[in-house]
C-alpha cells in the first residue's frame, strides 16, 4: 500500500462496512417481523372492522376468529427497533466513507467499489429522510435488503486496496458531478424499490403493502426530486471533461448510457405529465430507466473500455 495511504483508518473504513452489511441485515430481519407480523395482523384486523361495521354488532365467535388475530404489539416494536437499527447502520455506513476518503486525503468515490458503498450510504438516506416526513416503514425490509446486497458485492467483487487515483480524478469536479450522481442514484433506488413493489402488489386483495397508489406516488415524488439532480450531474460531466479531455462530449460509453437514463426518466415525467399516464404503464416505464440507470452505474464499468475506465474494477 502507497506511503501516503494511512494503513489504520483504511483498515478500520473496510472493518465498518463489514459491520454496516450485518446492521441492514439484522434491521431488514427485524422490518420483515413488522411487515409479517405487525403490518400482516394490522390487515386483519382492519377486515375485521370492515366486518363489524361502524356502530354494528359484534361478530359471533367462530367469526371473529377467522377474522384472524390482532396486530402483534412484539412485532410493532420489532419495527421500531429496525429504525434505530438502520439510523445505526447508516451511522456505520458513513464513518466508513469518512474513514476510507481521509486514508487517502481524497473524495471517497474515485473507484468502483467506493461508488456503490456511497450509492447504497444514499439510498438508506433517502429512504430515512422521507420515513421522517411519511408512513414508508414498509419499505425499510426491501431498502435496507438493497443495501446490504450492494454492500456485500462490492466487498466481495469490488474491493480495491485504499490509494492515489489517476490525475483527472484529482478535481474539484468530483465533489460536484459524482456528488451529484450518487444523491440521484440513491432516490432512483427508493423509486425502483418501490415500482418493484408496485407490480407485485395485487388490488382488491389483502396484503402487507400499502395500496398502489401509495407506491405509485411514492415512487414518483423520489423521481420528481433525483431528476434535476441527475441532469445538474449529466451537465457537470460534460463541464467536467471539458476540463479534462478537452470536449464537452465523446460519446464515451458511460456518457452515452448517462444521457439514455436521463431520457428514459424524462419520458417517464413527461409521459404523465402531459399524456396522465399512471399505474402499471408508467411503473414498468420507471422500471426501464431503473435497469438504465444500473447499467450505467454498474456493467458499464465490466463490459466496456473507455475513458471512464478508471473505476478500478477488479479482474
Amino acid at each position: 500500500m502507497p506511503a501516503e495511504v494511512n494503513e489504520s483508518l483504511a483498515t478500520l473504513s473496510d472493518q465498518l462496512i463489514l459491520v454496516t452489511v450485518l446492521l441492514y441485515l439484522g434491521a431488514m430481519i427485524c422490518f420483515a417481523l413488522d411487515l409479517a407480523f405487525g403490518r400482516a395482523r394490522t390487515v386483519v384486523a382492519e377486515r375485521r372492522r370492515q366486518l363489524v361495521g361502524a356502530g354494528g354488532p359484534a361478530l359471533p365467535e367462530e367469526t371473529a376468529e377467522a377474522a384472524g388475530p390482532q396486530p402483534a404489539a412484539w412485532a410493532v416494536r420489532a419495527g421500531s427497533f429496525a429504525v434505530v437499527l438502520t439510523w445505526i447502520a447508516w451511522a456505520g455506513n458513513l464513518a466508513g466513507i469518512l474513514t476510507r476518503g481521509i486514508a487517502v486525503d481524497r473524495w471517497p468515490w474515485a473507484n468502483m467499489y467506493e461508488f456503490v458503498v456511497a450509492i447504497c450510504f444514499a439510498a438508506v438516506t433517502a429512504f430515512l429522510a422521507l420515513l421522517i416526513r411519511q408512513p414508508i416503514r414498509f419499505l425499510g425490509a426491501f431498502v435496507t435488503v438493497t443495501a446490504a446486497l450492494g454492500l456485500g458485492f462490492a466487498v466481495l467483487f469490488l474491493h480495491v486496496q485504499a490509494g492515489p487515483v489517476m490525475p483527472a480524478l484529482h478535481s474539484y469536479w468530483i465533489a460536484i458531478h459524482v456528488t451529484a450522481a450518487i444523491v440521484a442514484s440513491g432516490l432512483f433506488i427508493l423509486a425502483g424499490v418501490c415500482a418493484i413493489l408496485y407490480l407485485i402488489r395485487k388490488d382488491g386483495r389483502p396484503s402487507v403493502l400499502p395500496s398502489r397508489e401509495s407506491l405509485e406516488r411514492v415512487a414518483h415524488r423520489a423521481i420528481v426530486i433525483s431528476f434535476p439532480i441527475w441532469t445538474f450531474a449529466v451537465i457537470a460531466g460534460a463541464l467536467w471533461a471539458d476540463r479534462a479531455w478537452g470536449r464537452y462530449w465523446g460519446w464515451d460509453p458511460k456518457e452515452v448510457w448517462a444521457f439514455v437514463t436521463w431520457v428514459v426518466y424524462a419520458a417517464y415525467l413527461h409521459a404523465r405529465a402531459t399524456a396522465g399516464w399512471r399505474g402499471k404503464a408508467a411503473m414498468i416505464v420507471s422500471l426501464v430507466a431503473f435497469g438504465c440507470l444500473l447499467f450505467n452505474l454498474v456493467g458499464v464499468n465490466i463490459f466496456f473500455s473507455g475513458l471512464h475506465s478508471y473505476a478500478d474494477v477488479p479482474n
